[in-house]
């Protein structure tokens, strides 16, 4: 089939020449052609980065225990093991032409129009595997792949970047591979992981992993980086923030304690990236990131824009309840005794028969677990759980929440609504829901199908033009352009957006 008529059969590129603004895809994923990958890296830094690599890939796809995974264990096994249900079938195969696209370079550039977009950021499937490489090898092995991804797609960068794979297990690493990948290969976008797993160490201390690997395997607990971390990771969000770079996640929860079915992947896939993600955003708002960085923009993809609505409507909410002016109504210590033993003797009847208490005893009694739980009470900075995110309006909440974050929104979901419902969410406001086709995935069979689906919301009454313009375009050129306003300097997003603007003016011109 020739590239024009797969352009006619296009119900996304019908859709596209409609719009007077260009689409913006902020999540593509591609794979690696293995051989050709794995001389890169071989050629890089020998064969045992080779190995280093397999071996990553292997820990990063599996659940195994005592060796055996899932499909070699029994049920009984799989049982007394706790052993989740890892994904299985999730690449398009039916789809031979699309397989090929997400493989070769050349010919999703020269898909794009197809797709319906004039740019995309690539999310390589290997890209962030080096996270779970030794020690030792991790750096140059995330080293090598970036190097690999970024010299692949060079050639079609007026249309097309690739994201750089950034290990997050300490600040300083961080740092040099962010430098690296946008001061040495000239990449524009990080993709990090949402959170490193790590021992807790009381535990460790008496059970040392490489004697007790069950118990290490469990005994851990994950570093969201921003609240309660065991390292500083404020000097990387100032770098970030210095080099102009936007960063991203695709953090889910699938193998968390509480969510994990032994026999149901989709158990485990439905809401896990909103979870993950929820997890990473909370603690960078709550740690105080987006106050000290207010220039960080961070895009959490795959898991919906609706929970980035849920949230922060909820913190509004309890912000009005638990701020330290609402915490007022909870203190123990402006319960009226002379009050509250009067109206125990005047409504107390039968219940309190037979009971004398003195009125310090029934205040404590009545007050239970809120004044006798704990060994004292809470003083100090010990009672404001918004104290670090410096909230003092819900205007703050809005800007360190609102402003810092975008959410990536799949093409097909109708949760988006959510996002940009601006009478639900306090201060008439709405979510920055970015276009995440996904493609790539299981969950995209035809390349073709995802912005013509977006556009079936505007059709449906889910959204409104205007939410479909923010969606597609606006909010992920804000995403981009807010971290790095040069981001789209000599690629085909910057005529078109030239031509809109100067449109713009021209309209100004006529009104005046």
């Amino acid at each position: 089939m020739t590239e024009y008529s797969r352009l006619k059969t296009s119900h996304s590129a019908a859709i596209r020449a409609t719009l007077d603004y260009p689409v913006i895809d902020t999540d593509v994923h591609t794979n690696d052609f293995t051989p050709a990958f794995e001389d890169y890296i071989a050629n890089y830094g020998g064969a045992k980065l080779v190995d280093e690599l397999r071996k990553a890939e292997a820990s990063r796809l599996n659940s195994k225990s005592n060796g055996k995974d899932w499909y070699q264990q029994t049920p009984e096994e799989r049982q007394r093991n706790r052993t989740i249900r890892s994904p299985w079938w999730a690449r398009v195969t039916r789809n031979t032409l699309d397989l090929a696209t997400y493989t070769l370079p050349a010919l999703l550039y020269e898909r794009q129009a197809e797709q319906g977009s004039d740019y995309s950021v690539l999310f390589p499937n290997n890209v962030l595997a080096p996270a779970g490489a030794s020690p030792e090898n991790r750096q140059a092995l995330q080293r090598a792949v970036n190097h690999y991804h970024a010299d692949i797609y060079r050639k079609y960068s007026d249309r097309l970047t690739v994201v750089a794979g950034i290990p997050m297990s300490n600040p300083q690493e961080a740092i040099e591979e962010l430098e690296f990948a946008v001061k040495t290969l000239g990449l524009k976008v990080a993709n990090i992981p949402g959170g490193v797993k790590r021992p807790i160490k009381a535990i460790a201390e008496k059970y040392p992993a490489d004697q007790f690997p069950e118990i290490a395997k469990y005994a851990s607990y994950i570093d969201f980086y921003g609240l309660d971390s065991e390292y500083d990771y404020d000097p990387f969000w100032a770098k970030a923030v210095e080099l102009g770079v936007p960063i991203t996640t695709h953090y889910g929860s699938q193998g968390w304690t509480g969510r994990s079915s032994i026999s149901n992947y989709m158990n485990n896939h439905i809401g896990h990236f909103a979870d993950g993600s929820q997890a990473f955003a909370k603690a960078l708002f709550f740690g105080g990131v987006t106050k000290r960085f207010p220039r960080l923009r961070v895009g959490m993809l795959e898991g919906g824009a609706d929970w980035g609505a849920h949230v922060y409507i909820h913190l509004v909410d309890r912000f009005s309840k638990r701020s330290l002016k609402g915490l007022e109504n909870y203190n123990p210590e402006l319960t009226n005794a002379d009050e509250l033993f009067e109206l125990f003797e005047r409504f107390g009847g039968e219940i309190t028969q037979g009971h004398s208490l003195s009125k310090e005893e029934l205040t404590k009694t009545v007050l239970g677990s809120s004044f006798s739980r704990h060994s004292r009470q809470p003083v100090g900075s010990e009672l404001n759980d918004f104290g670090a995110a410096g909230i003092e309006t819900i205007e703050d909440i809005r800007d360190r929440w609102v402003n810092s974050f975008f959410f990536g929104s799949e093409s097909d979901d109708r949760t988006i609504a959510a996002a940009f419902n601006d009478k639900a969410n306090p201060l008439g406001v709405k979510i920055n829901a970015i276009y995440s086709s996904d493609v790539g995935h299981w969950d995209v069979p035809d390349l073709t199908s995802p912005l013509a689906e977006s556009w079936d919301l505007v059709r449906e009454g889910v959204i409104t033009e205007a939410d479909f313009k923010a969606y597609v375009f606006a909010n992920p050129y804000k995403f981009y352009t807010e971290a790095n306003p040069d981001f789209f300097k000599g690629t085909a997003i910057e005529s078109k957006v030239g031509n809109i603007e100067s449109q713009q003016v021209d309209k100004n011109l006529v009104v005046a």
